[in-house]
């Protein structure tokens, strides 16, 4: 985990935009993340002086600026920078603060603002913009002294990388940030102290020791926390089953025998005890509504989360621990005794696992005509490298992805998360390539998500920053058109053009693509993409028909 890095100290001088990006690099911040305007000139003035150079790299429309910035949050576990200008600037990003917001993710949004001089006389883009944002931000306030802007962004980047992470919100006036100021700053505040409570870990351990059918799920803020290789070794020393969500996917690598994401309904349908650590009790784990399934009873439900606010308060829980997650996780590994029968539940979701892989075998392998979805992941997993970074973006397509493509190390997966925001891929894709230079990164996106961001595949392309994209191309809203059709008998509003040359798209404007309709092809489409060094997409014509099962609509 990246260490955090002490607070801002000593004298600034300069522009407020040098006191902004200095607060910004001593929070190890590397690349601001921008579509250029006016009111921020002075933040790109002081990222450009050397000693040292802040990347600068501006985008096609400011919600990738903030998709990149949240996802660099995500992968390096120290919050991202994206700077936007006034107004527009900062409406187009109320989704990717949004997309963070329901993550976790720790980032800064930077907004320019008219200024304060002349407030209230119609300026061009004038809007009180923190109200907009207060709601979805760990705080949004506007810095009204140029002597308060480091200070404040310093205060901002901390807050963002506290637990529960999340993002903040500064926006400047433009006379302040172009104003020339001195400051000393001292030294900063003492962070929160994060020790759990001793007695909730131990109940917790006491629930452990009494289940027959213990499952463990690790959320995405287990690997936030920097708890990974915590949770990992405590599974195995309990030899506990694990299910993972988000970011927590990897945490146990595929193929580990204690992971029981394969056989998910019958772990979280059969357990007697569920231990839910880093994750909300949200409909991606049916609010915690575990158990009672093929006879079972209710499942007790213990949920452990890194600060008091993200416990469960929609049910009754067995049991809570919130805190540092490393060391609720090795208390949970010093104090519990896993029961004589959990050997005999391990067993039962190994072969359930192994009954879902036969079951699977054929649609990863599919000739069929048109193309099955799985098809398409069944050759993907065959040239993933094991530190592949795989990002989702989309809804069917993805749903698919989710299911059969299981990341083999901790920190390689980014997914929209709850919110559900599509338009998320292109932003992903530029962080993951800085974040990990030297590793693949693939982007899986659904047409309709491919619609929302492909522009900024000029991004790639002017940065030179290759990625291999994967469009699952099925020419309708596969999460729309069959759920409509079973309410209403008919569908409408979810169709679009087949066989859309998205792969086109992308030569265009500088990389390179191809449609496939074979499902042969495939492999050697994905191998091309990888072997060409430049963003390249392999646009596959999926059946409209092969849409992905579901119980529930995700409410």
């Amino acid at each position: 985990m990246a260490e955090s890095p002490s607070r801002l100290t000593g004298r600034l001088t300069g522009h407020g935009g040098s006191h902004a990006v200095a607060a910004a690099r001593r929070h190890g911040v590397e690349t601001m993340f921008t579509l250029s305007g006016g009111h921020v000139f002075p933040l790109y003035d002081a990222a450009v002086q050397p000693d040292p150079t802040m990347r600068l790299l501006d985008v096609r429309h400011e919600q990738t600026a903030v998709f990149a910035a949240e996802a660099m949050g995500k992968l390096d576990r120290r919050a991202g920078l994206a700077v936007v200008t006034a107004g527009p600037g900062v409406t187009n990003a109320v989704s990717g603060v949004a997309t963070a917001h329901f993550n976790g993710s720790p980032m800064v949004l930077v907004g320019g603002r008219a200024p304060d001089a002349r407030w209230g006389q119609g300026l061009l883009q004038e809007l009180d913009q923190p109200p907009l944002l207060d709601t979805i931000t760990k705080r949004a306030r506007t810095v009204h002294d140029t002597k308060e802007i480091g200070a404040s962004l310093d205060d901002a980047f901390t807050l963002a990388n506290t637990a529960h992470r999340g993002p903040v919100f500064v926006d400047v006036p433009m006379d302040h940030l172009y104003d020339q100021a001195e400051v000393d700053l001292a030294g900063g505040t003492t962070p929160p102290d994060r020790s759990p409570d001793p007695h909730r870990v131990s109940d917790i351990a006491r629930l452990i020791g009494e289940a027959e059918r213990p499952v463990l799920v690790y959320g995405s803020d287990v690997w936030l926390d920097g708890a990974e290789h915590t949770a990992r070794a405590v599974a195995e020393e309990l030899g506990v089953p694990v299910i993972t969500n988000g970011q927590g996917r990897g945490v146990l690598p595929a193929r580990h025998p204690l992971l029981a994401t394969r056989a998910r309904g019958v772990a979280l349908g059969q357990a007697d005890l569920v231990v839910v650590v880093g994750a909300p009790l949200d409909f991606r784990l049916g609010h915690g509504m575990f158990g009672g399934k093929d006879g079972a009873p209710p499942a007790k439900v213990a949920h452990v989360t890194d600060s008091s606010h993200q416990i469960a308060a929609h049910l009754t829980l067995a049991g809570s621990a919130s805190g540092d997650l490393s060391e609720i996780l090795r208390a949970l590994g010093d104090e519990a005794r896993p029961g004589t029968r959990v050997p005999e539940w391990r067993e039962r979701l190994a072969a359930a696992s192994a009954e879902a892989n036969e079951a699977d075998a054929e649609a990863l392998d599919s000739d069929a005509h048109p193309i099955h979805p799985a098809r398409v992941y069944g050759e993907l997993n065959r040239v993933l490298d094991d530190d592949a970074v795989v990002i989702g973006d989309g809804g069917d397509f993805v749903s698919y992805a989710g299911k059969y493509v299981e990341p083999r190390q901790p920190g390689t997966w980014l997914d929209p998360g709850p919110f559900g925001c599509l338009g998320t891929g292109m932003g992903y894709s530029i962080a993951a390539r800085l974040a990990r230079p030297s590793s693949q990164v693939v982007t899986l996106m659904g047409d309709g998500a491919a619609g929302f961001s492909l522009m900024d595949v000029d991004t790639l392309v002017r940065h030179e920053l290759p990625v291999v994209m994967v469009c699952g191309n099925n020419g309708i809203w596969g999460l729309e058109k069959a759920p409509m059709r079973m309410i209403y008998g008919y569908d409408v509003a979810a169709d679009l053009a087949p066989q859309t040359r998205y792969d086109e798209v992308v030569r265009t404007l500088g990389g390179g693509g191809e449609l496939v309709t074979d499902p042969a092809e495939i492999g050697p489409a994905l191998r091309r993409a990888f072997d060409s060094g430049v963003p390249y997409m392999v646009n596959v014509a999926t059946d409209p028909e092969n849409v992905y099962p579901r119980k529930t609509m995700g409410v």
